[in-house]
């Protein structure tokens, strides 16, 4: 597959073809991207199909707190460890901004 000279919208220098990776790899590491750019026509990319990350904790929680979560979580027909993870994403969110303001 033949590759074809990449060039953005207003750019400032011409990115040359390369005849492999390697030889793009080489270009890359002594040459900025930014030198090759417009900055002022970047826009913002969506990436909505970027999962988060997760990993898998173990926590201990009393038995009627459990109970109350599996309840509410039953009343809103999701799993109990999601409406964890809605809990857990406001309150951190709500301490960030009591922590950030003046």
């Amino acid at each position: 597959m033949e590759k074809k000279e990449n060039t953005m919208k207003n750019t400032r220098k011409k990115i040359p073809l390369f005849k492999n990776e390697d030889q793009e790899r080489e270009f890359w590491s002594k040459n900025s991207p930014l030198d090759y750019m417009d900055i002022d026509s970047v826009e913002q990319g969506a990436l909505p199909n970027l999962k988060p990350t997760m990993r898998s904790i173990s926590i201990r929680l009393p038995e009627h707190m459990l109970e109350q979560l599996k309840i509410l979580a039953h009343k809103k027909d999701i799993p109990y460890q999601s409406l964890v993870k809605l809990f857990l994403g406001r309150e951190i969110l709500m301490e960030r901004r009591a922590v950030e303001s003046p």
